[in-house]
């Protein structure tokens, strides 16, 4: 894609008609930043897929005008796919203190952490990147260290939010910066790129510290152990649950390898306060009265290996969920997370635990980082922008905030929903959208990125729901004739020795197909293969009304 002269050109790579794997890229003749670089989980439909990262294609075909990445916060949605991008191109990257501690975790353990320029910023911070200058405000979220950022580019100025909410009670005290957005808004806003997450809910979301006082009343209320599952990076939530510990006289312990390091960083970095003394080993748990402990764990969103589903099917090494435990889900479910999360309360609850689940005034123990509808209105109406790209969510979110723009003066033709890979152009302050470069998913499966496609998703998936059949038969070098019985393998098809009458006829068929192609040698042993293979197919088809993968093997002796 050729950028035309004095063009201001966005569009996103990952984290439109999505949750997840956010990317967004605004490129200004030979100069290209790179906002946020994202991860997204993969649902049940992706056997086997560990992660979901954007495709590059186009940052790879344009690495020597990539002038910085900057970060806007640390949650995995928007820091996931780093180090996947840093293996392939070498990028400076710009972003605040916890979110860079945050960002050298993964560094390390993909053995990419000295090789990589990463440079501190705050809100008082100027970046500049060739014809581009980035300035940053302050933005409360649900982890802290987050900013907005305004790009001043020679077309006008671009305004990405970042992740945010309008907290007026925040934990840390870290208030929004609405001088400096305004003073942004005033001094005239090109186009605003504002995220759509809850832009579907009415109202104001409430303030983290409606949480802490929940936690402490049911802390107050439990009688044995506490469990609270919580998202690892919510540094807010664990101090308010290290808080509550503390008023309660209890001990904390941490599970899961995410929790443990996060909380590690975030301490030693200053976020948390953790009084010595107050932490405690998981191995210790058992050695303490249960009235004593606090157990913070992963795995509110479902995963199968974290630490709270574990607990719920009484498979977690060091310590176990007990009738009249409490258990508290600090944490509402992410869409197609719902029926994972759903099968570990009900395993909880048939532990005898005491479940406490259920976001907003349904349990009180979570409130939303992303701002609701009134929210979305007043970040549209400090910036003004004359135009407008909703990103960050879903579809159906998208065309809502595309409403709540119009409801506050945005002119309906100046609001672009896109894509990913559609590219919005501005030129002479007049933007359209007309062109699109590559953009979508690539799958990462243990060491392999990108190497798990469509056919391998499709053959797992036919594997998972119908089996497979192995038919080995050995044939004779000179002649073909089969020189012993075959050997026919069921995996995840029937049982073998409770279906013996199938499994003989397709003995029987194999017989006959490899009889009737005796005659054939050299490159028609494929031919024999594919006869093979629909003859058994169509059988069992007429037999069982199932389709298991078939794979037949010659061996020649």
């Amino acid at each position: 894609m050729n950028i035309a002269e004095n063009t201001l050109s966005i569009f996103a790579l990952g984290g439109i008609n999505e949750i997840g794997k956010n990317m967004y890229v605004l490129q200004y003749e030979d100069d290209i930043i790179i906002i946020d670089c994202g991860a997204k989980f993969p649902d049940e439909t992706l056997l086997g897929v560990d992660l979901i990262i954007q495709d590059i294609s186009y940052l790879q075909n344009n690495k020597d005008k990539i002038r910085a990445l900057i970060v806007t916060h640390g949650h995995e949605d928007h820091i996931g796919g780093i180090p996947y991008l840093l293996k392939q191109l070498s990028i400076p990257i710009y972003a605040t203190n916890l979110t860079l501690g945050l960002i050298k975790l993964k560094l390390k353990e993909h053995g990419l952490l000295r090789a990589t320029e990463l440079k501190t910023i705050n809100a008082d911070s100027n970046v500049e990147a060739g014809t581009l200058n980035m300035t940053f405000f302050t933005v409360n979220h649900s982890i802290p260290d987050c900013l907005g950022i305004a790009i001043h580019t020679p077309v006008g100025t671009v305004v990405h939010t970042g992740d945010f909410k309008f907290d007026l009670t925040p934990i840390n005290e870290k208030y929004t910066d609405f001088h400096k957005m305004t003073e942004i808004g005033n001094r005239g806003v090109l186009l605003l790129l504002s995220e759509s997450t809850n832009a579907e809910r009415p109202g104001f979301t409430q303030s983290e510290r409606v949480v802490g006082e929940h936690i402490e009343d049911a802390f107050r209320k439990a009688n044995q152990k506490i469990f609270i599952s919580t998202f690892a990076s919510n540094v807010y939530r664990v101090q308010q649950i290290i808080n509550a510990a503390l008023k309660t006289n209890r001990k904390v312990a941490l599970l899961g390898r995410s929790m443990v390091n996060i909380v590690s960083v975030a301490a030693e970095l200053g976020y948390l306060t953790i009084p010595d003394g107050t932490l405690i080993e998981a191995n210790e748990i058992n050695r303490m009265a249960p009235d004593e402990i606090v157990i913070i764990c992963t795995g509110s969103q479902g995963e199968p290996m974290a630490a709270l589903s574990r607990l719920s099917t009484s498979t977690y090494r060091q310590v176990s969920v007990l009738a009249g435990d409490t258990v508290i889900l600090a944490s509402s479910p992410i869409p197609g997370n719902e029926k994972s999360v759903s099968r570990i309360i009900d395993n909880l609850f048939h532990l005898g635990a005491k479940v406490i689940y259920g976001s907003g005034s349904t349990s009180g123990m979570h409130v939303s980082g992303h701002a609701f509808q009134e929210e979305l209105k007043l970040m549209l109406t400090l910036m003004k922008p004359t135009y407008f790209i909703p990103i960050h969510g879903e579809f159906r979110m998208l065309q809502q905030h595309r409403t709540l723009a119009e409801s506050v003066g945005v002119k309906s033709e100046n609001v672009f929903i896109i894509n990913n890979g559609d590219v919005v152009d501005i030129k002479n302050t007049a933007a359209s959208q007309t062109r699109r470069i590559q953009a979508g998913n690539v799958f990462v499966d243990g060491l392999g990125v990108g190497d798990v496609g469509k056919i391998v998703l499709r053959d797992r998936k036919l594997l998972s729901e119908e089996g497979m059949l192995i038919v080995v038969i050995s044939l004779s070098k000179t002649d073909g004739q089969i020189i012993s019985n075959p050997h026919i393998i069921s995996r995840g098809f029937v049982y073998e020795r409770a279906a013996e009458d199938i499994l003989n006829e397709v003995n029987q068929l194999v017989i006959t197909i490899v009889n009737e192609s005796r005659q054939s040698n050299g490159d028609k042993r494929n031919d024999l293969k594919h006869n093979l293979k629909k003859s058994i197919e169509n059988l069992l088809y007429t037999q069982t009304k199932r389709r298991p993968m078939i794979l037949p093997f010659i061996i020649e002796i």
